[in-house]
């Protein structure tokens, strides 16, 4: 990649305000004469026709800005930190090939730093996926976990115990390895900058807790109001009931739940806000590890300042 030339990422919680501000950003380099181009950094906006539930951002709302990492993926395929790192890499790359600006967006944790941090990921095994797939199905996750604490305790307290996907990702590290040395790659510190780019220029959106419970709990009725449901129904043709990672989507698995049955709206709508919630709080600590980002606040009146001084450094990166 062309030395010199930084890479902004725009990351934090879910209903942050991320979208907002990278659109905000490459607004004021247009004002300057650079053009800018989002690379996205949220694991589910991967997916094809999964656009309510995601907050993704319509072809009309773009402000104009090329968008990519966007609709890449079917509904019955398996989202990859490990596929998705070389690719966006390689889309930056070409952002700062044809001498545009490359802007980082997105709350997944793991994705964020799989392009920001040089890190590698372990290897898989098939049949030992295979088997732990079948176990969880069986047994339920829950053996998994309590497995997985008492091999990993360290590992297994940044993973989410339900996530069956995680819980058995880590077993299988563990399976090959031998004795799970290589789990740490799994969900690395924060490491040395990738040598990809020169720089990093990272804001992480923050809004207080009150505040963002509030926000997202009207986000997830509003979800409903816009025609989740009936995304959800559209997508059933397509295969979503049988995608490992889309199928488990929050609030599509909630969505499906009722057009099945088994929870009502308001039971469905309860569970997504829970689990927002809970997603939210895990993002927040995440994020909290990066120690050289600058933290804003939107609704902030020093925010304004924040991002023009951002813009300016940009700026001064490239000019003649």
């Amino acid at each position: 990649m062309t030395s010199g030339v930084p890479l902004i990422a725009v990351v934090g919680a879910t209903g942050t305000g991320k979208s907002a501000l990278s659109l905000d950003i490459a607004r004021r380099l247009a004002s300057h004469g650079r053009e800018a181009e989002v690379v996205n950094a949220d694991a589910m906006q991967l997916y094809r026709g999964m656009n309510i539930g995601t907050a993704k951002l319509a072809h009309a709302d773009r402000a104009g800005v090329a968008h990519h990492m966007i609709d890449v993926l079917d509904v019955t395929d398996e989202a990859s930190v490990s596929q998705y790192q070389p690719h966006a890499r390689s889309v930056i790359a070409e952002i700062i090939e044809r001498g545009n600006v490359p802007l980082l967006v997105g709350g997944s944790g793991l994705y964020v730093s799989s392009v920001l941090f040089d890190f590698e990921f372990p290897g898989h095994d098939d049949a030992v996926r295979a088997s732990l797939e079948q176990e969880a199905v069986e047994f339920g996750v829950g053996i998994l976990a309590a497995r997985l604490r008492k091999l990993a305790p360290e590992t297994a307290a940044r993973i989410d115990p339900r996530n069956a996907r995680r819980v058995i990702r880590a077993l299988e590290v563990i399976a090959i390895s031998g004795d799970g040395a290589e789990l740490g790659r799994l969900a690395p510190q924060v490491t040395a900058a990738a040598q990809a780019w020169s720089q990093t220029l990272t804001l992480v959106c923050h809004t207080e807790r009150d505040e963002l419970v509030a926000r997202l709990d009207e986000r997830v009725v509003q979800m409903w109001a816009e025609g989740l449901i009936a995304e959800v129904a559209d997508l059933i043709p397509l295969g979503l009931e049988r995608g490992v990672t889309a199928s488990r989507a929050i609030g599509y698995a909630q969505a499906l739940g009722q057009i099945r049955g088994d929870l009502s709206e308001a039971e469905a709508i309860s569970e997504t806000q829970a689990l927002t919630r809970r997603y939210a709080r895990r993002q927040v600590g995440w994020f909290r590890r990066y120690e050289s980002a600058v933290a804003i606040d939107l609704s902030a009146p020093e925010s304004d300042v924040a991002v023009s001084k951002l813009v300016e450094r940009v700026i001064a990166h490239n000019a003649p």
